[in-house]
């Protein structure tokens, strides 16, 4: 890793609520609101983003953990702004808490919250245990 990632660091992804984001299970949306696992993709976005420009061109980064929770709703064609910021860094470790938050006119409200957990491995190392797995 690059120097230049330090505790701190912090990016984010802003998105708005689409059906394709709402809960729904076998093809039937049960809440037109946004679903924890469109939270956890974007979670693991913006944790990705706080890594990607710290990364040496031999190295990459893989997701290890994610935990969630969802403490409210967000309402389909609302905006949701989620942030990632370091709060651990190890020698192969980076640790981001998560944080989303529904944009209101009032003000933003959190609406979910985490931790993101990144191993950061050379590429060849990494693409060795992608074989492995496979086989």
């Amino acid at each position: 890793m690059l120097d230049s990632l330090k505790l701190g660091n912090t990016a984010e992804v802003t998105v708005t609520v689409t059906e394709d984001m709402c809960p729904a299970f076998d093809g039937i949306v049960v809440h037109r609101v946004y679903s924890t696992w469109s939270m956890a993709h974007h979670m693991e976005l913006a944790a990705r983003k706080v890594l990607a420009p710290h990364l040496e061109a031999h190295e990459e980064g893989i997701g290890a953990h994610l935990s969630i929770d969802h403490v409210g709703p967000t309402p389909l064609g609302h905006t949701v702004r989620v942030v990632a910021e370091a709060v651990e860094l190890g020698p192969t470790t980076l640790v981001c808490d998560v944080k989303a938050f529904h944009q209101r006119e009032s003000g933003e409200k959190l609406v979910g919250k985490g931790r993101q957990v990144q191993r950061i491995l050379p590429k060849g190392k990494l693409q060795q245990l992608i074989e492995r797995a496979a086989r």
